[in-house]
């Protein structure tokens, strides 16, 4: 069936490749997350437990919402944690400590890293390939990895 959005097939076959190393980064992101929010420890667990809740609450939304914007023009999400690992540029847990510190510091890292692949690709997306709605989705994105890096890096003062 013909996809009539007015987006080229390879313009959109681009834009999904990207999206799916986006959708990726966030999987990861998320699962290291509710990582923080099982296993923290310390003085200020009770805190940094629900505060953690509520950063992978917002993860998980922003997940859904990539996939279904790699759907929306024309392709598969990937879905599987192979895929995942083989597409994030984030990398696993490598610090075993469990004190929020820890946890809060590699999390800024990660939304750091997820704002500049967003950053990277507004432009493209729109100049390049002419795909304006995914330009502004992922400036969303970015607006929100903003806050949410802004509320781990205010617990590191």
């Amino acid at each position: 069936m013909k996809n009539y959005i007015g987006i080229t097939d390879e313009s959109r076959q681009a834009v999904a490749e990207q999206l799916a190393k986006l959708l990726a980064d966030e999987f990861l992101l998320y699962t290291k997350t509710r990582n923080a929010h099982w296993n923290v420890e310390g003085p200020d667990f009770h805190s940094m437990h629900l505060f953690f809740e509520s950063q992978y609450e917002q993860l998980d939304d922003i997940m859904d919402s990539v996939a279904e914007r790699i759907r929306s023009i024309g392709h598969y999400a990937p879905a599987t944690l192979k895929s995942f690992l083989n597409l994030t540029h984030l990398t696993e847990q490598v610090d075993s400590k469990n004190d929020s510190m820890t946890f809060l510091k590699e999390l800024l890292e990660d939304h750091f890293s997820i704002i500049e692949f967003i950053r990277g690709n507004i432009d493209p997306f729109a100049s390049k390939y002419h795909d304006y709605g995914t330009s502004d989705f992922i400036t969303g994105l970015m607006e929100t990895h903003e806050k949410l890096a802004w509320m781990l890096k205010a617990h590191l003062k």
